[in-house]
């Protein structure tokens, strides 16, 4: 079974990416990246773009709804010579998106799907996939409608997410109806929602899909492709805390690195200084490695303090040496 790093909007930059591909993931996604941003001259989707050494394949998503901008998409994409594939997202739920008529707004209209499918084919000669949902509501189930639209513009693969739009990331995955794609499917399905554990992977796998994409399971366990590979038991809180620790300080290093190479490939860009770089990512990110520790409600209050990567170091110490401290056992 192969284990996938799902595209997460402001979370699977570069970074994150190859700290989760040496961790056993065996495909990787760009965050999000805007068609019509693209075309229209983005230098930040750009920086979506970037690539670093050691980060294994790594799939493209682009999302939108206009079939001639996803095209242009495609062909900017393709040019650059960084990616395995091309992903259209057409089932991410979050308001921003839907209501400009993106993501899971395109549920409803497989015929739009195809045609931007169809688009994205003509402009490229990498593997087009498509990321979408069982449907918009339960009373409006369109998976079988999404994967002949992917399967007739000549996709390479699916992925499905098991709930419905109405459910967004919480509630029940419908895993009967992802069997039920698998079983109509004549290209691979992907099962994506709810896997945080061995036994949720295993109930997925039971599917019959041929690959597992994880998502918000992976930001405080991006261990947990290698750990689902190995069928390993679940670390214990000592070596949970070890492992967090280790990933902190590589994720860091890493952003670091990430930094460099967007103020070098991007001189005339605005790039943040790399203390507000950093700080960015620990208020959003970084913190997941952090929850539930002794003293992460001190830390929080003092993030605003932070200028520079001396403050930062000075402020996360405390919390990796937490695991020490009796209060975590």
């Amino acid at each position: 079974m192969k284990y996938v790093l799902a595209p997460l909007a402001d979370y699977t930059n570069a970074a994150f990416r190859r700290l989760c591909h040496r961790l056993g993931a065996d495909l990787t996604y760009t965050e999000m990246v805007s068609a019509a941003a693209l075309a229209h001259g983005s230098s930040p989707t750009r920086h979506l773009l970037e690539i670093m050494p050691g980060e294994g394949p790594v799939s493209c998503q682009i999302f939108g709804h206009v079939p001639d901008e996803l095209a242009f998409a495609a062909r900017e994409v393709t040019a650059l010579g960084r990616f395995v594939s091309i992903d259209l997202n057409a089932g991410c739920p979050m308001p921003r998106i839907v209501q400009g008529g993106d993501g899971a707004a395109m549920i409803r209209n497989p015929q739009l799907i195809h045609d931007c499918l169809k688009a994205i084919r003509s402009e490229t000669d990498l593997p087009v996939t498509l990321k979408t949902r069982v449907g918009p509501s339960p009373d409006k189930v369109t998976m079988l409608e999404l994967l002949d639209a992917a399967e007739s513009t000549g996709c390479s693969g699916i992925t499905v997410h098991g709930r419905f739009t109405s459910q967004k990331h919480g509630g029940p995955v419908h895993l009967d109806l992802i069997a039920e794609l698998v079983r109509h499917a004549r290209i691979p399905v992907t099962g994506n929602g709810g896997i945080s554990d061995l036994p949720s992977a295993e109930l997925m796998a039971q599917t019959g899909v041929a690959a597992i994409m994880i998502g918000r399971a992976a930001l405080a366990s991006p261990w947990l492709f290698g750990d689902l590979k190995a069928a390993a038991d679940p670390p214990s809180q000592d070596e949970r805390l070890a492992r967090q620790n280790a990933a902190f300080s590589e994720h860091l290093a890493n952003l670091i690195e990430l930094h460099a190479q967007l103020s070098c490939n991007f001189p005339d860009d605005h790039v943040p200084p790399l203390g507000d770089y950093l700080l960015g990512f620990v208020r959003t990110h970084l913190f997941h490695y952090f929850k539930g520790r002794p003293g992460v409600g001190e830390f929080r209050r003092h993030l605003n303090e932070i200028r520079t990567l001396a403050d930062l170091h000075a402020a996360v110490e405390p919390m990796l040496n937490a695991q020490y401290t009796p209060a975590t056992r």
